[in-house]
């Protein structure tokens, strides 16, 4: 983000609230940290980012949680080899930020390499004052 102000819509009768770009900027270097640890099979890293609670979904449609997808990322299940990922926007909304981007992936999954370019949706809530990445969505752009 390039500082400046993004305003969000909190609960309650007209109630706007202007959050930072701190909060914009922390989430995006956070996105690039998970796609990161992925990458590089820093998956003890990735579940520090992660909530415990992680939803993760694929664009097939499967849903892992953080152990089943660890779990299948250590045993090479998933195996990626490479992750471009572009924000196009965050959205802070009290303690929960929405993040949409595009994906372009170069990974191994059942044994077959695969080039996604997905559509991608990810969700983190700040809990005791860290954020925690909560959810991920991808579709296949066609």
């Amino acid at each position: 983000m390039d500082g400046q102000t993004d305003t969000a819509t909190t609960p309650g009768p007209e109630v706007r609230r202007t959050v930072t770009a701190t909060d914009a900027d922390v989430i995006c270097e956070l996105e690039k940290r998970r796609f990161e640890t992925i990458v590089e099979r820093d998956f003890h890293g990735f579940a520090d980012l992660a909530h415990p609670e992680l939803a993760y979904t694929h664009s097939s449609g499967t849903l892992d949680t953080l152990d089943s997808f660890i779990e299948k990322c250590e045993s090479t299940y998933y195996a990626y080899h490479r992750i471009d990922h572009l924000v196009e926007s965050v959205t802070v909304v009290g303690d929960t930020a929405v993040v949409i981007g595009e994906m372009r992936v170069d990974m191994t999954a059942g044994g077959t390499r695969r080039e996604l370019v997905n559509r991608s949706l990810g969700v983190w809530a700040r809990v005791d004052g860290t954020w925690r990445f909560l959810a991920h969505q991808a579709t296949a752009k066609r």
